[in-house]
């Protein structure tokens, strides 16, 4: 299975971590999800992204009936030959992990990627496999636009869970 995760951090505090499994790169509708809220989350530090974003994806992995075969998140693997989310993510699981962030870090190694008629790139990078093989993966991914379907879905999963009113 592969897992496309994203976080969001409502005003209030806290995080929204989700979670959607696909069997295939291609797949236009998930398998299952998931969502966790994180309670406490450490503040946004730039070039230390993962300091904030780790510990919640770490507890939507531990949420999870099964473990995935590759994750992907919404942000970069390196930065600068330095490890970033998904590096850090990759070390702390072991899992493959591919980055799709939106905009490119300074003069980062990630591949650009354009899709659909957009005439701005994703920007792909890797952790435990190649760069080359994420971005093939995810130019496979279903849907005719710039963000594939599932991860478009998977951000807005996490922002209506933020926006929801909780008990």
């Amino acid at each position: 299975m592969i897992l496309l995760t994203d976080v969001h951090y409502p005003p209030q505090g806290g995080a929204w971590a989700a979670g959607l499994l696909s069997a295939r790169w291609d797949d236009p509708a998930p398998a299952a999800e998931q969502l966790v809220f994180v309670p406490e989350v450490a503040e946004y530090s730039p070039g230390d992204f993962y300091r904030r974003e780790l510990p919640c994806l770490l507890a939507l992995l531990g949420a999870l009936p099964v473990t995935p075969a590759v994750i992907v998140v919404d942000g970069h693997a390196w930065l600068n030959g330095r490890p970033g989310l998904g590096a850090r993510l990759h070390e702390a699981t072991g899992l493959p992990v591919v980055g799709v962030a939106k905009r490119r870090f300074f003069e980062g190694e990630a591949l650009p990627l354009v899709r659909g008629g957009s005439q701005s790139p994703l920007y792909i990078s890797a952790a435990g496999m190649s760069a080359e093989e994420a971005r093939a993966h995810v130019a496979s991914m279903h849907g005719p636009y710039r963000l594939p379907t599932l991860l478009k879905q998977v951000d807005r999963r996490c922002r209506d869970a933020a926006e929801a009113p909780h008990a």
